[in-house]
């Protein structure tokens, strides 16, 4: 979390317009969805990919890393999808007889595994383009001239803003453990993290707490106003984002006019 928010931060993207840059996300996570194709999942997948290591100037290490966190469930939720229980052997391309049963993949399984696949790692990467380059004030900025509901961008604002409280208390406490040989073996590791998992919750909220009435104290009424910084701005992102949307689309109709299905 706090690795993602230093790169938003340092992001060679970040003096970009926020609303561009969640136009761009928004547009292309919904065509990815919406095509339900490989390859047209792979292309977005692609091009965020690029934008956010070439343009944004991600280190592709850390991408890489974050991206292995969603391959990592995927591939256990996909594996389910693709393996198939039958009494008859017709419809798998490869299974193995086990208790008078065939366990195997289908081809339609594993044409579904892989475009829900795809799908979701085209979709992961455009919301890290977004969050490796969008800090958090400057996308609660576009929320709101989008009209999004006040309550609901205070929400995330305060949300953001707790999540490091919590982070904060726990990496205090588990330094407070380190240093009195608590995870020196086994046994006292796990006693030691039952302990700070035990008391976390508590002192975070009473850490909360005090931040919320600290706003109060001055002046705090339910909405946090901060000056916005002034953000590049061009008509010309705006069209080249429209014709890579128009491109995804045209692809994805071509594809299913002429090889159909799911591909």
């Amino acid at each position: 979390m706090i690795n993602i928010d230093k790169y938003a931060y340092s992001s060679a993207l970040k003096k970009k317009d926020p609303m561009e840059k969640l136009t761009f996300a928004l547009t292309t996570l919904g065509v990815c969805l919406w095509a339900g194709s490989i390859p047209i999942s792979i292309t977005v997948l692609i091009i965020m990919t690029t934008a956010t290591v070439k343009k944004g100037q991600t280190p592709f290490k850390f991408y890489l890393k974050l991206m292995l966190i969603p391959i990592t469930f995927l591939i256990v939720g996909v594996v389910t999808i693709a393996v198939e229980i039958s009494v008859s052997r017709e419809s798998f391309i490869a299974a193995l007889f086990i208790f008078d049963r065939y366990i195997g993949v289908s081809k339609t399984n594993l044409v579904t595994a892989a475009v829900i696949f795809f799908k979701a790692l085209g979709s992961v990467a455009c919301l890290y383009y977004l969050s490796l380059n969008t800090p958090m004030v400057a996308l609660l900025s576009a929320l709101r001239k989008m009209r999004c509901p006040k309550l609901i961008v205070e929400l995330m604002s305060l949300i953001y803003r707790f999540i490091f409280v919590l982070m904060e208390t726990a990496e205090t406490m588990l330094i407070a453990q380190t240093s009195r040989l608590g995870y020196a073996r086994l046994s006292s590791g796990y006693r030691s993290m039952g302990m700070l998992l035990s008391t976390l919750f508590i002192r975070a909220y009473k850490k909360s707490d005090e931040l919320y009435t600290s706003l109060e104290a001055r002046g705090y009424e339910g909405e946090l106003n901060v000056l916005e910084e002034s953000y590049e701005r061009s008509f010309r992102s705006y069209l080249t984002i429209a014709g890579i949307n128009i491109f995804l689309i045209i692809g994805t109709l071509l594809i299913k006019h002429y090889i159909g299905g799911q591909y």
